[in-house]
């Protein structure tokens, strides 16, 4: 019996783990569980799945919470953590052994550090905090002997399709990262300027939080991904290319020196990657449809209009950079979504602010933690000036 932590427990991909885990209650055993805000979805949780100690991370839900408990008689079964600590504290818990990371953003950095710390088994879907701090978090999976396996459906098929999730000295040539082009592909600049933020949530195959659909919807979501593929397999940028396929079907490709691609195929469902991480390296059931090729789509692929979505560009543009580019990306793209969602921009206009913001950034790649942190709150600082700056304009 393995027990396992879910940082991030209520959101989509909390959510599809915890299904998987439901399939599997002789294997798995959930040990402890956060959420960010939602205490009615975390109070169901808990009392299905039993766990020893829950997180909230707004500090401010802490009462609300144990209130809760309190009525359904759980106040004596389980430990209530709260805040960016409480993450951290159920993170590295000693007595799970595997850790799903899935809170969205920079947020979920510091307690996916910590558990790497830890030394534990962390399957991540936290894509910022190798964006953030990728040498450092790398450098912390190797320290402390940690086994990081990505769960990013993208990054775990390109997993799947090296050989022992090696790619230095595999022969490999390159890596095709796919893409599904989003709810918005074949736009052109004029037609996005008029798209809303219910628009951009109704991603065409995938069933995804609000701001990672946003992402998907600017391409963002691709670039934060690239540059989590060259610091999971070690890999320079221009051995990574973005290819859109819209069908999802193709997860990724690796490319060979002897002109072999190899491709993981499946139905667009998260449960999968979920599936493939949390057995490794035994391949346990997911809930997902199996894929039948004589009944599916035809597989169409294109590349990306990088003119039109100007998010990728920026992207990679930050990626080869390197230094403190990756960092101000995200936080500018995080403070930009969020004013999207709020409806005070437009779609363009999150590249808009992310471009402003990386103008601030340089070449010095932050090293240490507390710097990262630091340079993160700078950056949103700085955007949320230029956010003002298109706000006053417009009026």
């Amino acid at each position: 019996m393995i027990n396992i932590c879910i940082l991030g427990a209520t959101g989509s991909i909390g959510h599809s783990t915890l299904d998987v885990v439901r399939r599997h209650p002789d294997r798995f055993s959930v040990f402890s569980l956060s959420a960010n805000s939602k205490v009615e979805t975390l109070i169901e949780q808990i009392k299905e799945f039993r766990p020893k100690s829950v997180a909230i991370a707004e500090i401010e839900q802490e009462a609300v919470l144990r209130s809760r408990l309190t009525e359904e008689g759980l106040e004596s079964e389980v430990e209530v953590y709260a805040g960016p600590r409480g993450l951290v504290e159920i993170a590295s818990n000693p007595e799970s052994e595997l850790v799903v990371a899935a809170i969205v953003g920079a947020a979920g950095l510091l307690p996916s550090l910590s558990a790497v710390k830890a030394g534990k088994r962390v399957l991540l879907a936290n894509k910022e905090a190798l964006v953030c701090a990728g040498r450092l978090f790398m450098s912390a999976v190797k320290e402390f002997q940690a086994e990081l396996l990505p769960l990013d459906s993208e990054h775990n098929a390109i997993f799947q399709c090296l050989p022992d999730g090696e790619l230095n000295g595999s022969g490999c040539r390159r890596i095709l990262l796919t893409a599904s082009g989003g709810p918005f592909r074949g736009y052109t600049k004029e037609q996005l300027e008029e798209v809303t933020p219910a628009q951009a949530f109704k991603h065409p195959n995938w069933e995804m939080g609000k701001k990672i659909s946003v992402d998907s919807a600017t391409l963002m979501n691709k670039g934060l991904e690239l540059i989590e593929a060259c610091w999971l397999f070690d890999v320079a940028v221009d051995k990574v290319e973005i290819l859109v396929h819209p069908e999802s079907i193709i997860h990724s490709l690796v490319e060979y020196e002897d002109g072999s691609q190899l491709a993981q195929l499946g139905t667009p469902d998260m449960r999968t990657p979920i599936a493939n991480a949390l057995g490794y390296p035994d391949r346990i059931e997911s809930g997902a449809s199996y894929l039948d090729l004589t009944s599916g789509p035809a597989l169409n692929f294109e590349k990306p209009d990088m003119q039109t979505f100007r998010c990728l560009a920026l992207a990679v543009d930050a990626a080869k950079r390197g230094g403190s580019y990756p960092l101000f990306l995200n936080a500018a793209n995080e403070v930009a979504v969020q004013a999207f969602i709020e409806e005070k921009i437009k779609l363009t206009e999150i590249a808009d602010l992310v471009e402003m913001t990386l103008k601030f950034a340089n070449d010095r790649e932050p090293e240490t933690i507390d710097e990262v942190i630091e340079l993160d709150g700078i950056a949103r600082q700085r955007c949320l000036s230029c956010l003002n700056e298109i706000i006053d304009a417009s009026n």
